[in-house]
């Protein structure tokens, strides 16, 4: 407005100045000495000329940077007027801007750089942004922005960076970035953001990095994020979201980064949330995962980083991550981890980084690694780790491999206690990071006999340095587990709930550590049943509630004649005649009959008091 209004003081005497200037170029007689060109006009021509780039205003700073206008922190409440018209920055944060007309910044056609932070706009009208072609970069983090709908963007075809921090934003609405075809990064944190619409992210065909943080999200916008088909980097951040369910980020074929942080109520991950997804870093930190989420990742065959740090984790068990095969670092740190399994890198020939810092072990054995040479990088500071032959292995790598900052130290035996581990020598002394086999050193009855729906308890337990774990196999060799009617309790007791006839046999205790194992045989036997009401029994087999055998007295006897000797007799003698005439029909009728017979072993003596057991088996 300033240049147009001099334009207009200073037309009629610069076209006189022009028609003078003209005829004297073309007059070659001398001129008079009195005749001067009106200098005023000359001044104002000048002025016009320079002045169509514009001038810099006076509360900003043109000088500190080229092509920059700086006009931060002025208590600004409007654009200020006369910008250069070449300005490729201009910086108006922590101003009190309320709002963003149409068309007020639209002749700076060359700015690539825009900074509205801090301010208080709530309203940006569509096309605020209009003419500003080539604009890259748009903070507008730290404002009262609400609602974003569609056409405030417009104009804006070659943005690449998009900064919405930091507002009151609730809602995306179908349609709001529509136009940013070019954009390529979008922050969006720290907002009441509490909807997005299916529509909000269609048209960004090139958004490579997006960041959903600190916002009302109750879950996650799969149909949304699937209008991203070029997005490579998601970060969802501080969200009160209890689960990511199966397909939830389906169709982001391209996402090759993933950070989920700060979910407090996510507790398990689910089979199938990760599906779709072929991922190169994964973090899931600060939730509350109780175990590796192994069936959730066995698909991520090209996952190179895994960080699952500040879940309450206990074990990473053996050949859980052998899906995994070019896995090369995992974090899991600040955890609740007390035990690594062996084997439980196994398959992973690229694995070079292992971070478990602050965490509840007390050793770490080589055999948990697929190529321990190969490792270069072992965080183990902060555990209460006991230096014996476990760590034999790590005393030997110590010099090579980087332990951080702060190198790991021996919480145990009392003799080396608060040492770290780079502080021994190539010789050791007698007794140190040494272990003594384990050994039976109390058990219980070596013989239990139970009734058929019972129950029997063994006992058995060791001693050792490091302490055993106890372990049980069955007659058939099969190890028992944690689980199930016939179970291993966490004291090492084997306790079998009611007992079946196929329980009967022999049971081995084994305890076992590093240094050595022991073992102890035991034997179940188990009295059989019979029915309430039986009529007939094995005369061999003890009666409940008789004193011996089951015979037939010269009462019963006496009964049996009373009955009938006689129809007796003719029944029998009828049967073997059929069968007779049968056998010469059909031909000679054989009969196989074939007995196993098992002796009785007694367990106890009969005058004692002590049971009997005097079943045969046939």
């Amino acid at each position: 407005v300033g240049q147009t209004a001099a334009l207009d003081r200073c037309s009629a005497p610069l076209d006189a100045t022009l028609q003078l200037l003209w005829t004297r170029g073309m007059d070659t007689s001398p001129a008079p000495q009195q005749a001067r060109p009106p200098w005023p006009a000359l001044l104002c021509l000048l002025l016009v000329s320079t002045g169509g780039s514009g001038s810099c205003p006076a509360v900003c700073d043109c000088t500190s940077q080229p092509r920059a206008v700086l006009c931060d922190h002025r208590r600004l409440e409007a654009v200020p007027g006369g910008l250069p018209l070449d300005t490729e920055l201009l910086d108006l944060s922590g101003n009190r801007l309320w709002g963003l007309q149409r068309g007020m910044l639209s002749r700076l056609g060359l700015l690539r750089e825009l900074d509205l932070s801090h301010n208080q706009l709530s309203t940006l009208e569509p096309g605020a942004f209009h003419g500003l072609q080539s604009l890259l970069t748009l903070r507008l983090q730290g404002n009262r922005l609400r609602i974003v709908g569609p056409g405030v963007f417009s104009g804006l075809s070659s943005l690449t960076l998009l900064d919405l921090r930091l507002n009151q934003i609730v809602l995306f609405l179908d349609g709001a970035f529509g136009e940013l075809g070019s954009l390529q990064r979008l922050e969006v944190g720290d907002n009441h953001l509490v909807f997005v619409a299916p529509g909000a992210f269609a048209g960004l065909t090139k958004l490579s990095a997006l960041s959903l943080e600190r916002c009302n999200l109750s879950t996650v916008p799969g149909p949304a994020l699937a209008q991203l088909p070029a997005l490579a980097a998601l970060r969802l951040r501080d969200l009160d979201i209890e689960r990511l369910p199966p397909g939830a980020l389906r169709g982001l074929g391209q996402l090759r980064e993933l950070e989920i942080h700060h979910w407090p109520s996510l507790e398990v991950l689910e089979p199938g949330s990760l599906a779709g997804l072929n991922l190169s870093s994964l973090a899931i930190t600060r939730c509350n995962l109780s175990s590796v989420p192994l069936q959730a990742l066995h698909h991520l065959n090209f996952l190179r980083v895994l960080d699952l740090s500040q879940n309450p984790i206990s074990a990473i068990p053996a050949r859980g991550l052998s899906p995994l095969v070019r896995l090369q670092e995992l974090r899991l740190s600040g955890a609740c981890l007390t035990s690594i399994a062996a084997h439980a890198f196994h398959g992973l020939t690229a694995f070079h980084l292992l971070d478990v810092a602050d965490n509840a072990l007390q050793t770490l054995e080589e055999t948990a690694f697929h190529s321990p040479d190969k490792l270069v990088t072992l965080r183990l500071s902060g555990n209460p780790l006991t230096c014996d032959c476990r760590l034999l292995w790590l005393l030997r790598l110590r010099r090579r491999l980087d332990f951080g900052t702060s190198p790991p130290a021996c919480a145990g035996p009392q003799h080396v206690q608060g040492k770290s581990l780079r502080e021994f020598s190539d010789i050791l002394p007698p007794g140190h990071f040494t272990c003594k086999p384990a050994l039976i050193r109390k058990s219980g009855p070596r013989w239990v006999i139970a009734e058929e729906g019972g129950q029997a308890v063994f006992s058995c337990s060791g001693d050792g340095d490091p302490a055993p774990t106890v372990s049980w196999m069955r007659p058939r060799g099969a190890w028992l587990g944690r689980a199930g009617r016939v179970r291993v309790l966490e004291d090492g007791t084997l306790e079998i709930r009611s007992v079946q006839l196929r329980d009967r046999g022999a049971y081995v205790c084994v305890v076992s550590n590093v240094a050595g194992n022991d073992s102890l045989r035991t034997w179940l036997e188990v009295i059989q049943v019979d029915p309430p009401n039986g009529t007939l029994s094995d005369s061999n087999i003890t009666m409940p509630g008789i004193p011996g055998p089951f015979f037939l007295d010269s009462r019963g006897v006496a009964m049996v004649l009373a009955v009938g000797f006689l129809p007796f007799l003719t029944s029998v003698t009828l049967c073997f005649g059929l069968i007779a005439l049968w056998s010469k029909s059909k031909g000679r009728v054989k009969h196989h009959v074939a007995f196993e017979f098992v002796a009785p072993r007694p367990s106890g003596d009969k005058n004692s008091g002590g049971n009997r057991v005097t079943a045969k088996l046939f």
